[in-house]
């Protein structure tokens, strides 16, 4: 993104702000709640007035949006729906159903969102994500909803996944971003300034106890807390 700006009336959430993803690589962004995650997500989805996209994109919100009068095969499979192209709704089906196996609801295939918990519902919404299969995607707090263990197993299910996309994924977490980005960067200040790459070693998905990975999530944490002009170069 070059230039972009963002604002919400005499709210500027970015100015003249300048952001490279590199391409085929997960990027991960952090930051305090409130300063512009979110936002610059769906700038990069083409979801604010003067934003474009220059390509299809998966994206995954924070709620989970799903159509309670569908099933939850269904529900993984809307975007070819809402496509109306009935042979690529036909050739998903094995996906859609593969990925429901991967994060551990292939016995809810027939049910309805009603009776799912929470975390049922996001894991849901991670599948119909993944089976959009772009090469560009983008998640916004993909994980929020989940138990820890659930969370660092479909973290492993998300990382294979996504290996030979471009993401950036918004979370709160600094361990999920190092275990899951290829480079991590924190936003802070209003207008919001963007730190600089952090490249955590190794390849995805991190084991959480590396000491190398607890230095560099102590680092995170410093950088989250400090002013833009205290975080660390």
């Amino acid at each position: 993104m070059r230039a972009a700006r963002i604002a919400f009336g005499d709210r500027v959430v970015a100015r003249d702000l300048d952001l490279a993803f590199p391409a085929g690589r997960t990027t991960c962004l952090l930051g305090r709640s409130g300063v512009g995650k979110t936002s610059l997500l769906r700038w990069l989805a083409g979801l604010l007035p003067g934003s474009q996209r220059a390509q299809p994109v998966a994206w995954m919100a924070q709620a989970d949006l799903l159509m309670p009068w569908l099933t939850v095969l269904d529900n993984v499979l809307l975007g070819y729906r809402l496509r109306g192209d009935a042979a690529a709704l036909r050739a998903a089906g094995p996906r859609a159903r593969a990925l429901l196996a991967e994060v551990g609801l292939a016995d809810r295939a027939a049910e309805r969102p009603e009776g799912l918990s929470g975390g049922m519902r996001q894991r849901v919404a991670l599948a119909r994500t993944l089976c959009e299969d772009r090469p560009v995607v983008l998640m916004d707090e993909p994980f929020g909803h989940l138990d820890a263990v659930t969370r660092l197993d479909l973290q492993d299910v998300t990382a294979r996944l996504l290996a030979g996309r471009t993401a950036v994924l918004v979370t709160h977490d600094p361990l999920e971003a190092l275990r899951l980005g290829h480079e991590v960067r924190v936003l802070s200040g209003a207008p919001v300034t963007i730190g600089p790459a952090i490249v955590p070693p190794g390849a995805a998905p991190r084991d959480p106890a590396d000491p190398a990975l607890i230095a560099l999530q102590a680092r995170l944490v410093a950088d989250l807390r400090a002013p833009p002009e205290g975080r660390a170069a």
